[in-house]
């Protein structure tokens, strides 16, 4: 493999399904069958920024480093009860839980401005809600189901207030009380200045610091807001940022679709280049994908990493080494794995990271689901990359050629040892079919597959999916929050 770097021993059974993949040839079910386990995955380890609610529960990603990762469990194998709330017509993407166990969202809307709702995470009935400005349309070119902007991320902070972009280029800070009943704001921060005609906020995050990063779609800028003095500083890349971004102790990293960039915050709050690198891209607008280029958001890793996919045909997991005082001779990127199968590899989610691994979903083909293509069949797969101890390189353990989730942010519960995604199933019958599903993160290995419904309305389009408190999977679609849970 040419221009790649991998290290470590490759078992023969993997060095088959990664010719067969080379061929555009999907391994047999009874190849896959005889996966060898891999070890265990670690816990994660992302620290605790001071300025976020406790891990997991501050944001679509989990936490500060976006590892997509939980210590405590999911359901297991069993007897299963599933849930659909009912809701307005509208798409709960991030899901959040304050320190009461309420689920604490924003569902947009293609017919009504987006809504700040509090939901009981039991009976899943709407407790509180605040309407949100309906603001400005989606960015020239970007289609409503692909816009992530004004709403689509969001955080709560140590105090359990939810900070969230307005499709107005607003950053509102909503405040509740008396069990999530009133919703109330508090804090208006208008980036209107900053963010102009077709440009649109795209997510915020605060660093340990205490101050509150942002990036733009159109224009790709990565801004940095004093919440206490109201100063903004902005660097605009030039490059379109469609997808959220991952905080470290001392630095964000901002993937654009054309480089990886680590940014920290100059003396005066500016925010500045620590070093940018082009990786590899085909140029390839590929299907499920908003841009030609990485569609993950980045995730850290413990020891000085971090880690995207990029655009090349076929993909690659990209592991990046974060030290700011490499030299010139000493390279940035750790390893390169291709994933999937050429013309047929696309992700436009983050990749989920806990202790030395990573697992990357397979997106390509998902369609526009109010379109005349809704309900395409996406090509299936999963793969779990693993780095060596030293950082120095990565080997693919096992690949998932099952499997087809087009569009969800997938979870991994260590406790579980399972990974937990949400799948559309091939119907003979025609329409769309709709299942829970668990990977063994072992071994590759689905372990259950659980009907959750059928249609339109049980398309998630890129909702993320989330493990509440007791072991209950959570996941906004188009018909309402869903949910799955094992039986008494």
């Amino acid at each position: 493999m040419p221009g790649r770097q991998m290290t470590g021993r490759i078992r023969s059974r993997q060095c088959a399904a990664l010719v067969l993949a080379a061929l555009g040839l999907g391994a047999s079910p009874a190849l896959e069958a005889q996966a060898i386990a891999a070890p265990a995955i670690s816990a994660p380890a992302a620290p605790q920024n001071p300025h976020l609610a406790p891990n997991p529960n501050s944001n679509i990603h989990d936490d500060t480093w976006m590892t997509d990762a939980y210590r405590r469990p999911g359901p297991r194998r069993g007897r299963f009860i599933t849930r659909l709330g009912a809701l307005p017509a509208s798409l709960c993407g991030s899901l959040t839980f304050d320190r009461g166990g309420r689920i604490v969202t924003v569902c947009p809307s293609t017919v009504s401005p987006p809504a700040l709702r509090v939901i009981d995470p039991h009976s899943l009935r709407v407790i509180g809600q605040y309407t949100m400005p309906a603001g400005l349309p989606a960015p020239k070119g970007t289609p409503a189901f692909q816009n992530f902007t004004g709403g689509g991320y969001l955080f709560l902070d140590e105090r359990d207030r939810i900070w969230t972009a307005t499709k107005s280029n607003h950053l509102f800070v909503i405040a509740e009380s008396d069990g999530g009943r009133r919703l109330r704001k508090v804090a208006d921060y208008n980036l209107a200045s900053v963010v102009t005609g077709q440009d649109r906020i795209t997510s915020a995050l605060p660093d340990f610091a205490g101050r509150i990063w942002f990036v733009t779609k159109r224009d790709g800028k990565v801004g940095v807001l004093d919440p206490r003095t109201r100063a903004v500083h902005v660097l605009r890349t030039g490059e379109e940022i469609e997808n959220s971004f991952a905080v470290g102790r001392d630095a964000v990293y901002v993937v654009t679709n054309r480089r990886m960039y680590r940014f920290s915050a100059d003396r005066r709050g500016r925010p500045r280049v620590d070093w940018a690198i082009r990786y590899r891209n085909s140029g390839i607008h590929k299907p499920s994908q908003v841009d030609a280029g990485s569609g993950a958001t980045p995730t850290i890793l413990p020891g000085g990493l971090v880690a995207i996919t990029d655009n090349a045909d076929p993909m690659d997991v990209v592991v990046m080494h974060t030290d700011n005082r490499l030299r010139r001779h000493e390279p940035r990127i750790a390893c390169s794995v291709p994933v999937f199968a050429r013309g047929a590899s696309a992700t436009e989610n983050s990749l989920i990271g806990s202790g030395r691994s990573l697992i990357v979903e397979n997106n390509y083909g998902y369609q526009d689901p109010f379109g005349p293509a809704a309900g395409t069949i996406t090509t299936p797969g999963f793969a779990r990359v693993d780095v060596n101890p030293q950082g120095t390189g990565c080997r693919l353990e096992w690949t998932n050629r099952t499997v087809r989730a087009p569009s969800v942010v997938p979870k991994l519960s260590t406790a579980t040892q399972l990974i937990y995604t949400y799948a559309q199933n091939p119907n003979p019958l025609g329409g769309q079919m709709w299942s829970w599903v668990a990977i063994s993160a072992r071994t590759g290995r689905t372990a259950f597959s659980v009907p959750a419904g059928s249609g339109l309305e049980a398309n998630n389009n890129y909702a993320g999916l989330a493990i509440g408190p007791g072991a209950t999977l959570y996941l906004g679609t188009i018909g309402g929050i869903r949910t799955l849970r094992n039986a008494p």
